[in-house]
């Protein structure tokens, strides 16, 4: 396996690392200097996992266990709200990566959201962890579900935002609301997710124009956007999971911290309860007048909690649904 950074090319021989932490010999003065940077200016990294490059972008204190993001639909590394990366990434460390075919990431992407999760577990096991956190937003909720449900013991604890379980009522329904979100975007010369992510009121109205300007600090070396087989493929493996079986999600014992607005329309707070009640170890946070985006326009909320969460050492959770 190799890493590489603005064309440097790095060995990846194993070594016997501690548990939980990295088992490879990583670049190590590279990954300490991301402590000194941004979301805005952290450099993008790319790694070899099976002959596929995997862009990736990694930055904060060693913190042992990285937390591991997991984006949205038709989402590159450049969507990531900077307050959420840079206030998780003040305590830990943070990696959030384009999966196969998206962004800068090479190869196509799967049509299921399975496939998806093993693209990940591949991913996680070339940077050579044995021990992780996931943090996965709408689509990467689903996906980090797959990760927990194929590979438990890679798992440490989880972070669901604005997601919910494959098999949900309505999950399908998500492609006509995007659509209908495009065509309203197109008509007003603006982004769809103003209209997904945010609620059309005042406060909506506000924590999207604050969102956007956030995502336009990074001046230098974005992604690459989105493509049309990313958007498709997708899409479909939103369908297929919506149409799905149910999963047993009582085996995912690790604790859960999951979190959604109460006006999402994409994935119903519902559907998030829903979710709480079937995980055995979990505890949920409904953010007020907040759509999709609830952790974003709640950023600074959202960010706290996951601190407490993934510092707290009990395995109870602190709000159960009935």
């Amino acid at each position: 396996m190799s890493t590489s950074n603005t064309g440097l090319t790095l060995d990846m021989r194993a070594s016997s690392g501690a548990s939980g932490g990295a088992t490879g010999l990583r670049d190590h003065a590279a990954i300490s200097a991301t402590s000194q940077v941004k979301w805005k200016n952290v450099p993008t990294r790319t790694i070899d996992v099976g002959g596929v490059p995997f862009a990736y972008r990694e930055l904060g204190a060693d913190s042992g266990v990285p937390v591991i993001f997991l984006h949205h639909l038709m989402a590159v590394l450049d969507d990531w709200d900077p307050r959420v990366i840079d206030g998780i990434a003040a305590r830990h460390r943070v990696i959030a990566f384009d999966n196969r075919g998206v962004g800068a990431s090479g190869g196509s992407v799967p049509h299921t959201i399975e496939a998806m999760g093993r693209d990940a577990i591949a991913f996680i096991r070339a940077l050579g962890y044995q021990k992780v956190d996931l943090l996965g937003f709408s689509l990467g909720g689903g996906v980090a579900q797959m990760v927990a449900l194929q590979a438990p013991e890679l798992v440490r604890r989880i972070v669901l935002a604005g997601t919910g379980p494959r098999g949900g009522g309505g999950i399908d329904e998500i492609n006509r609301i995007a659509v209908m979100a495009y065509l309203k975007a197109a008509l007003t010369l603006s982004d769809p997710r103003n209209f997904l992510f945010f609620p059309r009121t005042p406060e909506g109205k506000r924590a999207a124009k604050d969102y956007f300007s956030r995502l336009k600090e990074r001046t230098e070396n974005r992604d690459k956007p989105i493509s049309m087989q990313a958007r498709g493929a997708q899409l479909k493996a939103i369908k297929n999971a919506g149409l799905s079986a149910p999963d047993d999600l009582s085996v995912i014992v690790q604790p859960v911290f999951v979190a959604n607005g109460d006006r999402d329309l994409m994935v119903k707070s519902s559907h998030s309860a829903d979710m709480v009640r079937r995980l055995p170890n979990a505890r949920l946070t409904i953010y007020p007048d907040a759509g999709h985006g609830g952790v974003f326009q709640h950023h600074k909320a959202f960010v706290s909690e996951v601190l407490d969460f993934l510092a707290d050492s009990s395995d109870q959770p602190r709000f159960k649904l009935k």
